[in-house]
């Protein structure tokens, strides 16, 4: 199968495309390399991704990230660093490969970030993902997984957060971007019958988790013996989902699409395990064997108190099912942490 992958140089996009080629499968990456953290986290990223030695002489960013494409070349992958905010040259991509599946993880992430910068999230998280099925519409490709969010929930009352839980009370616009992104998905759905499954995250991490989201950031200052800003009571709460697990449910979600025809699905990807921000770094601390010193902070506008994801529908619908609890995933994070830091 042909895949295009939107931001598979991030996180989780380079785990999803490291296991498809690892399947045997074709992949267009499309990344954007943007200056939300550093580049070349991602160049890296998507050296492990296709399996090359990691050894990159770093200059700037417009040398390295061609040279990195060229590189990355093969009659089994492709790199294109494209904003998806530029439809004219996107269409090129799709003119230029056969596709058989979107899977759409590209975006500008953040809470806190998206109430700074709104618009420039709605152009990208929005207008970008109209533009990728518009030109589904466009070149009859019928099969399109989106990445959605946890964070639509917003406050939700209802513990844990099921799919027909009300989700009309986004609390940033990070997670307004992301509703919109499922109601607009319905639309093409319904009059153009394109295929879609809509993922809502709950709070992944693991080995390439970005540098700026708490578990990582948290590891690198304990392990530092730097201060940890500590935002609230440490009573807040979050579904940590191991990276393993949200692959397994986008691999899954990719051969239930493939099977079925007529479908829009929203499914949650959690781990079914809530986490206090206190018991977070607790687990950091026992893993690192270290003490971590806390900047008590008030809590951050936009921040939800907890999110539990309610996984019945994801494991009756496509199989999924979570095995890596939140020790042991702190434990393989931390491991990678120290490896790749000497």
């Amino acid at each position: 199968m042909n895949y295009l992958v939107t931001g598979g140089s991030g996180f989780i996009g380079s785990h999803l495309i490291e296991k498809l080629l690892r399947n045997g499968h074709s992949v267009i990456n499309i990344d954007n390399f943007d200056n939300f953290y550093d580049y070349q986290v991602k160049i890296k990223n998507t050296l492990e991704s296709i399996g090359k030695n990691s050894d990159f002489e770093f200059s700037d960013k417009e040398t390295d990230i061609p040279r990195l494409a060229s590189l990355a070349h093969s009659d089994q992958y492709s790199l294109y660093w494209q904003d998806i905010r530029n439809k004219k040259d996107l269409e090129n991509i799709f003119k230029n490969h056969p596709i058989d599946m979107v899977i759409h993880l590209a975006a500008l992430a953040g809470v806190r970030p998206s109430i700074e910068r709104p618009l420039e999230y709605e152009e990208v998280n929005v207008r970008g993902t109209m533009n990728l099925w518009e030109l589904c519409k466009d070149f009859n490709i019928k099969k399109f997984i989106c990445a959605s969010s946890s964070s639509v929930y917003g406050n939700n009352e209802k513990i844990p957060f099921a799919e027909t839980d009300n989700v009309d009370n986004p609390i940033s616009p990070y997670a307004a971007t992301k509703k919109s992104g499922e109601v607009i998905g319905h639309v093409y759905h319904n009059l153009y019958h394109i295929d879609i499954i809509q993922l809502r995250f709950f709070t992944v991490y693991g080995p390439r988790q970005r540098p700026d989201l708490a578990i990582h950031k948290f590891t690198k200052l304990i392990s530092e013996n730097q201060e940890i800003p500590f935002y609230g009571d440490g009573n807040t709460a979050r579904d940590y989902t191991y990276i393993d697990d949200i692959i397994d449910g986008i691999t899954k979600s990719i051969h239930y699409l493939e099977q079925h025809s007529g479908v829009y699905e929203i499914l949650n990807l959690g781990e079914n395990q809530v986490i206090t921000l206190s018991e977070m770094v607790a687990t950091i601390e026992k893993a690192l064997g270290k003490t971590a010193s806390k900047k008590i902070l008030p809590m951050q506008p936009g921040d939800v108190t907890k999110t539990n994801a309610d996984i019945t529908k994801a494991k009756d619908l496509i199989g999924y099912k979570p095995v890596t609890n939140f020790q042991n995933g702190i434990k393989k994070f931390v491991e990678w942490f120290l490896r790749k830091r000497h």
